[in-house]
């Protein structure tokens, strides 16, 4: 096989990469860069001149040639040779006529357990949104800010305690409402400072959080392992990490009992790979982390399907994502967001999805895939009352 076409595609808020080869195969991958879809465009289209007219079959070789081709790394760069990546496993899955995960070394499981998402502007919708999950088969429930999800256009203005008590209040209720047989997967979006982090997590540890992800920003290692030192409830980080080196270096601090490894990010299917190898040297669990379409989600159960340290899987559910409250919409289906834009999306059945046994990846573009619109994500942060940014 030569390949004859690499081609990035913005569809709805994703970007898509397919890959084809001279005989009409088509390989489909998915870029993690999800705030800088436009710059990894353009970083896909590089790596485009030099793929055509190569064999698709040496995936390793393809992946170190461009990580090392100027050693420039970034997210942008990083989610355009993730999503390579996956599509050139998706190409090899069908040549040889197996799923990816059989490439591998073949399926430790055949179902991987999901947490759905759960986004809220109150306390009240919250709870009433965890109930509405629970009552559609998930056993765990995650994308939980107790801090909320609250209009971007007002200021934010409270002080510690107050910032405190309120977020303790929503855990709490949470617990009481959704009982021992949910786990809450508890999401902070970089929203505290060290000493907040800390502060917060003792207080929530009662009510025994699967995992607190995220509760400062992902910039410093050393920061992070101080907030893990000192906490008692398990902490997950790396969803924005670009390189098995931003793992290593967190993990040989002790920062994270789980690592939220991101597939469309971190190097595709093969430094996913790498890094779920990493993690198991060091006894952490693997979270993979998706808040983007099927193809996403294709990608991640195929390592879900074949390493020991998987924990659970993120499934970004219709209705309740990542996204403003306000283009949520009130129906909060139990699908994967972006069904519609794929063949085959994986499904729901009683808080687990079923491994895919198709040849590559188990997913294409649909009709309505390719001729939905790009959607562009503007530049926004909400405002602190004092003229600065608050992470939300």
């Amino acid at each position: 096989m030569r390949i004859a076409r690499v081609e990035p595609l913005l569809v709805d808020r994703y970007l898509f990469v397919e890959i084809e080869t001279r005989d009409g195969r088509v390989g489909i991958g998915e870029c993690g860069a999800w705030g800088h879809l436009e710059a990894a465009q353009a970083a896909v289209l590089k790596f485009g001149d030099y793929l055509i007219g190569e064999d698709p079959d040496p995936i390793e070789l393809h992946w170190n040639r461009m990580h090392r081709f100027g050693w420039f790394r970034g997210a942008a760069i990083c989610g355009a040779i993730s999503a390579i990546d996956i599509a050139l496993w998706d190409l090899k899955g069908q040549a040889l006529g197996r799923p990816v995960h059989a490439l591998l070394g073949g399926p430790t499981r055949t179902r991987a357990r999901v947490y759905c998402h759960v986004k809220a502007a109150t306390r009240e919708e919250m709870l009433e949104r965890c109930l509405e999950r629970t009552a559609q088969g998930f056993t765990a429930i995650g994308h939980l800010n107790p801090f909320l999800d609250e209009d971007r256009s007002v200021p934010y203005n409270k002080g510690h305690a107050r910032k405190i008590d309120d977020a303790v209040r929503v855990v709490a209720e949470l617990r009481e409402a959704v009982g021992a047989d949910v786990d809450l997967c508890i999401e902070i979006h970089r929203r505290l400072t060290p000493p907040e982090a800390v502060a917060f997590a003792r207080e929530i540890a009662p009510f025994r959080p699967m995992f607190y992800e995220d509760p400062i920003a992902p910039t410093s290692a050393d920061a992070m392992a101080r907030v893990a030192s000192n906490i008692d409830i398990p902490l997950a980080t790396g969803e924005r990490f670009a390189t098995l080196h931003d793992f290593q270096a967190h993990l040989t601090r002790g920062c994270m009992s789980y690592a939220r490894v991101s597939v469309c990010l971190c190097g595709g299917i093969t430094g996913a790979r790498k890094i779920a190898a990493l993690c198991e040297a060091f006894d952490v669990g693997v979270v993979p982390h998706n808040p983007l379409s099927p193809v996403s989600l294709a990608a991640c159960l195929q390592l879900d399907a074949v390493i020991a340290n998987f924990t659970i899987q993120e499934y970004p559910t219709v209705g309740l994502t990542f996204e403003s409250v306000e283009d949520d919409g009130a129906a909060a289906s139990s699908g994967p967001r972006g069904q519609t834009l794929v063949t085959d999306a994986p499904r729901l059945a009683d808080g687990y999805v079923d491994v895919p046994t198709t040849p590559g990846l188990g997913v294409a573009l649909s009709a309505e895939g390719r001729r939905a619109p790009a959607v562009p994500r503007a530049v926004r942060m909400r405002a602190h009352r004092d003229g600065f940014v608050v992470d939300q």
